[in-house]
Parts: structure tokens; sequence; C-alpha cells
């Protein structure tokens, strides 16, 4: 029987019958019998998608062949998380005090106004007793009225009332706690003590300060940080960093995820060690999980711009193993998975490794395909 399956295999083979033409007509070498095999439009094949015209427009399957196009370039830098500088603030005594009382401590949010900590002060004491005595001296010669008093007298009354006044905000009372002192008139309130206000909302990230100290002028007690965006410094060659231009996009990788951004300043002076220039980029911190001193890597857009194979970013997939993958369509309606690597993103682009220019890379639709080819059981482990 055997001998009688190679004789027409040779008889087949030398009339001009092509292997290819006998796979065509579903001959089965290793049975040795023509039997077609099953249709298979509209069902999977191992490793592979094959539909019908009508399942791939019913679909929106749209699949586009692969060239290289002009994209923005981008530099690659390493860079540090930092403080947003600019929604940082220091809260400092003005004068020589002792630490009464806390009222927040590290990681507390606060609020613009919120007390954080009361002081005392000898300084204070006698800048609130001479607030009450000016404010009660002005009081009587307004009452007077110029008829009563030189001219002089009442000027002098005024203004003393008002140097007072601004010595007890300079020494570290706010306006209301002022009118507040100034309306009671009461003696017993210039004892000393007065607070220190937050004057801007966030974080308290340092409090470095034990209750009963005592402290000078300047000695930082608080530091508090809208931490909602932060800055990341990227260290470019100056060669590089002309290629930069305020308001270009970036992207930060922390943690093996890119977080988009945006250049707010490039500086104008090289680091007198590393001769680089620094690049500062803004970024969101959803979620408050990020922090200063991160080591990051940065990923900023150039003014120039580059040949480089690209396709929409939605028409990538990632597979049960990690990998990114597309779909193309190596026939016509016939679509299998190719893996890819991702070098970087350009907007709703990404550009791309690992396919050929020319391939037909399916831009819409993947998902379905991606389904169909759940159904059938592949793994892509498996090729």
């Amino acid at each position: 029987m055997k001998s009688l399956t190679n004789w027409v295999l040779t008889f087949l083979l030398g009339s001009g019958m092509s292997s290819l033409t006998m796979a065509g007509e579903g001959y089965d070498l290793e049975r040795g019998h023509g039997e077609r095999g099953a249709e298979t439009q509209g069902h999977e094949e191992e490793g592979g998608v094959t539909l019908t015209e009508q399942q791939k427009n019913a679909a929106g399957i749209v699949s586009e062949p692969l060239s290289p196009r002009r994209v923005v370039s981008q530099l690659r830098a390493p860079g540090e998380t930092q403080l947003n500088a600019y929604a940082t603030i220091k809260v400092t005594p003005r004068i020589a005090a002792q630490i009464i009382e806390r009222h927040v401590v590290l990681g507390d949010a606060v609020d613009v106004g919120q007390p954080l900590v009361t002081l005392s002060s000898v300084d204070m004491a006698q800048a609130q007793g001479d607030l009450l005595v000016a404010a009660r001296e002005w009081r009587r010669v307004k009452k007077l009225g110029r008829d009563m008093v030189s001219e002089q007298r009442y000027t002098e009354a005024r203004v003393e009332r008002e140097q007072a006044r601004a010595r007890a905000q300079a020494y570290g009372m706010t306006a209301k706690q002022v009118d507040k002192l100034v309306e009671s008139g009461n003696a017993a309130m210039a004892n000393g003590r007065f607070q220190l206000l937050a004057s801007q909302a966030g974080t308290v990230i340092s409090d470095d300060f034990i209750v009963g100290a005592l402290v000078a002028a300047g000695q930082v007690l608080f530091e508090v940080s809208d931490e909602s965006m932060l800055w990341v410094e990227a260290r470019l060659m100056p060669e590089q960093a002309d290629q930069v231009r305020v308001g270009a996009s970036a992207s930060v990788v922390i943690r093996g995820k890119p977080i988009l951004g945006e250049v707010i300043q490039v500086f104008h002076a090289l680091d007198e060690r590393t001769r680089t220039l620094g690049v500062r980029i803004q970024i969101p911190n959803l979620d408050d999980r990020l922090h200063p001193g991160l080591f990051v890597q940065a990923l900023i857009d150039a003014s120039a711009t580059e040949q480089a194979l690209v396709i929409p970013t939605n028409a990538i997939l990632r597979s049960p193993d990690g990998d990114w993958q597309v779909f193309i369509e190596h026939e016509p309606n016939e679509f299998e998975h190719r893996e890819i690597k991702i070098i970087r993103s350009a907007g709703d682009l990404s550009v791309i490794e690992g396919l050929d220019p020319g391939v037909n890379v399916v831009v819409q639709g993947v998902f379905f395909l991606q389904s169909e080819l759940a159904k059938s059981g592949f793994s892509i482990h498996n090729h």
C-alpha cells in the first residue's frame, strides 16, 4: 500500500502538480489521501485568525502598510525628582522665641491660615504692650480732635499707633491677630504668645524641632509643600539642551511606568562639576505616590525630527507573557500576531522595532482579533 502511495505522489509531481497546489487542494501528505480540510473561513488557525470579507468589514478591521514617518526626535537623560520650589514654603519665626505647643506633625495636610505652632517671646510681649498703649493714646487724641490737640501731637499719636502695629506684625502676628488684641484692650493678652500660620495649603514635609526648645530668628520649624506637581531635574550636555524648548512634551519613567510632563525651564548656567545643563520637567504626582529624591529616566521631545517606524498606540496589545504585540494581515483576511519592541511614545503614536517596512499592520479592530484568537485556545507560548 505504501509503495502504491509513493507511485501516486511520483506521478502527480511528475505531471507538474506542485506540493503547494496539493496543499491548496486539501491533500494530506501524511495520510496519503486527497480529502479536503474543513472550511477555515471565519475560524482560527493555529497562531492566527482567518475571516471572511464580511466578518472583517463588520468588525471594522483596518490594516495599513508600515512605512517610516517623520516624528519628533527624543532625548534620553537621567534625572531626579524634586519638590516644586514654587509651591513650597518654610515656616520660621522672625524673632527669638520659645516653642510652647505644636499643632501639626510630619505628614499632616494643612490649609491656608491653619495654626502650626504657638511660640512665646519677650520681644513679642514688648511689641504687644507698646501696641496697646499706642492704640489707647490714638483713640484718646482722635476723640479730642484737632481743635483740642496740636497738629504735631495728633500726627505723632497716629504714627506711633501705626508703627506699633507694624512692629507686632513684623514679629509674627497676623493682621487679624493684631486687630483682635487692639479691640480687646486687655493688657493680660500682651503675654508674648503668638502663632505661626500656614500661608499655603500642602503637606508638612519637615518639622525638625522639640516643644520647649528656644529657637533663633530664621530657624526653620516647618516645611509645607503642595506635592500635587513635582519637578524632575534632568541633566543634558549643552549641545543636547540646545534642542530643548520650554513647553516641550516630556515623559519620566519611574518604576517602569511613564508619566507625561512638560519642560518648564532650561537652565542658563552649566553645572561646574558635570559640565551639564539642567532641564526642569513638571509632572503630576497622582495619588501622592512620588517623593523627592527618586532617580528616573527622562525622555524629552527635541526640536529636531527623525524617520522612524510608528503605529497607533491603541493598535498595540500586551501578550500573556508581558510582551508587546500587534496583528499583521500577512494574506488578505488572514491575521497573525507578531511581537514588537516599543522604543518610545510620540503623542498617540509609538515608535517600534521588530517589523519590516511594508508589513500590513492592523490599526483598527485589534481587540476583535485578540478575542477570536482567545476562542481558539491558542497560546503565544507555543510559537
